[in-house]
């Protein structure tokens, strides 16, 4: 066995972190973070707009470089083995990462060549997964004519082409009407069952306590909580996890805006 293949089978977390930070200027988003989320669980990450964790997810994704501390990911170092770190892990973004232009199935096969999956294996995998979610009937239509459940059924699938250990997904029911909700939540079930772990963000605080095994709650850059959705509600004495939630964080509004405006077309509109 090769030394990088026995590196990820050390540990029984999939992703830890130490003291991990990260500062833009004289702002600290991530403050001196400890984590660890446990092999084939459902971490549900959570916290008001701001507080920090779309910035440690991007850290965790090797999309930023920590300011200080350290973090690995299925046993490989965020920062000195970020290549092994990608092959590893599948992002569901908030904005879907797909081409408009092509099809379900073309853009299946054009991400999965950026894995250097082979042709023949991936036209299967592909085939295979857009029948998984139900879209094997509309695999040859162009996906910018898709309606924004579908569209997210695609981007679920794209992620998991490569088979990844680990997977982040971001607010991924955000805008769907209620059963392509239902639908992604139980393909979030299912994911996990074939052995994936999954880093939930969620403002649906419903979503976090079905889906999770265990929630994180983070805000101004630190850890508030970590726990069961259950041991939390107990602790507060509630039954919603929202109250925790709320309690932890606070009831003032996190409005924000910097200035800026865009000139470019919303992704997926033709």
């Amino acid at each position: 066995m090769q030394e990088s293949e026995s590196v990820s089978s050390l540990s029984d977390q999939a992703i830890e972190t130490h003291g991990l930070t990260k500062r833009f200027n004289n702002f600290t988003a991530v403050d001196h973070v400890d984590l660890s989320v446990r092999r084939g669980e459902i971490y549900g990450f959570l916290g008001p707009n701001g507080a920090g964790k779309t910035t440690a997810i991007r850290m965790l994704c090797t999309l930023l470089t920590p300011t200080s501390g350290t973090a690995s990911v299925d046993g490989y170092d965020i920062v000195k083995q970020g290549n092994d770190v990608r092959k590893r892990i599948g992002l569901v973004s908030e904005k879907m990462i797909m081409y408009p232009r092509l099809t379900a199935l073309e853009n299946l096969m054009f991400f999965g060549r950026l894995y250097r999956i082979d042709r023949n294996t991936l036209q299967k995998k592909s085939e295979e997964l857009l029948e998984m979610v139900k879209l094997t009937p509309f695999k040859d239509k162009l996906v910018g004519g898709f309606s924004s459940g579908m569209r997210q059924r695609v981007n679920v699938i794209r992620a998991i082409l490569h088979d990844p250990d680990i997977l982040f997904l971001d607010e991924p029911t955000t805008g769907l009407d209620p059963q392509s909700t239902r639908f992604v939540r139980d393909l979030v079930k299912d994911l996990k069952q074939r052995g994936h772990t999954i880093v939930l963000t969620t403002h649906i605080m419903e979503e976090a306590d079905e889906l999770s095994d265990r929630v994180c709650i983070i805000d101004h850059g630190k850890i508030m909580a970590v726990d069961t959705p259950q041991a939390l509600k107990d602790r507060y004495n509630t039954k919603s996890l929202l109250d925790v939630f709320l309690e932890l964080t606070g009831r003032e509004l996190r409005d924000s805006a910097d200035g800026r405006i865009s000139m470019r077309a919303p992704m997926g509109r033709m």
